[in-house]
């Protein structure tokens, strides 16, 4: 440090004379001249200002650069994310449509399906029909077989008699020989008489054999008829078995795929079923307490596998196996978590104003606003099962309302907490919301 101001001031100038050389080794002083008509000024430059105006200059061009290749970098990023982002789109896109496709393939199917199902149903009932006409034919018959066998048996015994009195009326004959040919000589009447009863036993005789044959020959003819009866029966029982069969293990198939016991849906269905379609009653052919046949006991097991089918179609419609929707849609978020909180339904987007339909029969417990779900339908089932359609633009049934499967409930709207026009479809048992997939695919194989 300096003693002394003077010592400092030297020292500042040697520095600043210093600075100043090494400056004008590359800035030399410049002079600007500015010539008038009657004037001629100049502006000097010194290294200092020139070597200022030389960094200033250097700083806005660095800077300028700088920022250029920032507003570069960040357009070409924003256009790679652009492109990306298209990509990305058209990419959701092709998912959407081929997830439209799939499911117009299994609308499709489930509407071949259902016509499969019906035309079995009709096939079932023909049969039916014929069997029953089969079985009272062949009941028919065995009645006539056994009239005839009694026939049979009256006119076998009937010979016999003729035949021991033909033998006797023989034996007579032999016996009294002589004493018959001393009445001829002295009564042609007496044997003229006994010749006419030998002669009507012996037509009686050859009546009753002949009788016996015919009632063999038809008795015959009716068990060869019985025969053939018996083997339709046992196509058509074999026909029906394999579509009862074909019927009902799909049907047994959708209720355990969407967590239903079957058996305890169809206990619940036969227990509350008043009216027509229910159970039905099992044959029974014999009136006198003997143990059914096997065609009776076949019979009586298809019977009960079309009481299961029947129960089966009651019980479908009251579960909601059917999507809320007929018109095109696309599915846009599926049930589970998002963002850590449950999303409990499904979403199905499609235009404004697309039909909603209930998915089962049942009632409506609320119709009107409910917060985020906007305008919303709630329907109570059977089984303890309850379905939601939520975020409606409008509602066209009323609380208490008793609804069909398929009957239009509303319409697609934006209402609510809700992004865009869609669906929101809930599917609740017992309270708890499950994926309503669940029920919607079971019933893909079948409907």
């Amino acid at each position: 440090m300096c003693r002394d101001g003077s010592g400092c001031s030297r020292v500042r100038t040697r520095l600043a004379i210093k600075t100043h050389a090494a400056l004008e080794r590359f800035f030399p002083e410049r002079r600007l001249f500015l010539r008038s008509d009657n004037d001629t000024r100049f502006i000097r430059l010194r290294p200092e200002t020139q070597a200022v105006a030389f960094v200033g200059a250097t700083l806005v061009v660095a800077w300028t650069i700088v920022a250029t290749a920032i507003l570069l970098m960040d357009s070409i990023g924003a256009g790679s994310y652009r492109e990306q982002a298209r990509r990305e789109q058209i990419t959701y896109q092709q998912r959407l449509n081929a997830l439209s496709a799939e499911r117009d393939a299994r609308a499709a199917e489930a509407q071949a399906a259902q016509e499969r199902f019906n035309s079995a149903l009709r096939q079932v009932s023909v049969m039916q029909t014929e069997l029953l006409e089969s079985e009272a034919r062949r009941r028919e018959l065995e009645t006539g077989i056994d009239v005839i066998q009694a026939t049979l048996r009256d006119t076998m015994r009937a010979r016999e008699d003729i035949t021991q009195r033909l033998a006797a009326l023989e034996a007579e004959i032999a016996e009294g020989g002589t004493a018959l040919a001393g009445a001829v000589s002295t009564d042609d009447s007496a044997l003229d008489m006994l010749a006419a009863a030998l002669a009507r036993t012996a037509e009686e005789r050859d009546q009753v054999v002949a009788d016996a044959q015919q009632a063999l020959i038809r008795a015959s003819e009716m068990q060869a008829e019985i025969e053939r009866m018996e083997e339709k029966n046992d196509t058509i029982f074999r026909q029906l078995e394999e579509a009862m069969t074909v019927s009902v293990k799909p049907l047994d198939k959708m209720f355990q795929a969407a967590g239903m016991n079957p058996d305890s849906i169809l206990s619940q269905v036969r227990k509350g079923y008043s009216g027509q379609g229910g159970p039905l009653a099992p044959l029974s052919f014999s009136t006198r307490g003997e143990a059914p046949s096997e065609d009776t006991q076949r019979a009586n097991r298809i019977l009960n596998q079309m009481d299961r089918l029947n129960l089966y179609r009651i019980a479908a419609q009251k579960a909601p196996f059917a999507s809320p929707l007929k018109d095109p849609f696309r599915f846009t978020s599926g049930f589970g978590y998002r963002w850590g909180r449950l999303h409990a339904g499904t979403d199905f987007a499609a235009p404004h104003g697309t039909p909603i339909y209930s998915t089962a029969d049942g009632v409506v417990i609320h119709a009107g606003w409910s917060s985020g779900y906007g305008r919303l339908v709630k329907i109570q089932h059977e089984f303890g099962i309850e379905t939601r359609y939520a975020h409606m633009s409008k509602i066209r049934v009323n609380v208490g309302q008793r609804v069909s499967r398929g009957q239009r409930i509303g319409d697609m709207g934006n209402t609510g907490r809700s992004t865009g026009t869609h669906l929101h479809y809930e599917v609740r048992v017992g309270g708890k919301p499950v994926n309503p997939m669940i029920y919607i695919k079971a019933a893909n194989d079948v409907f």
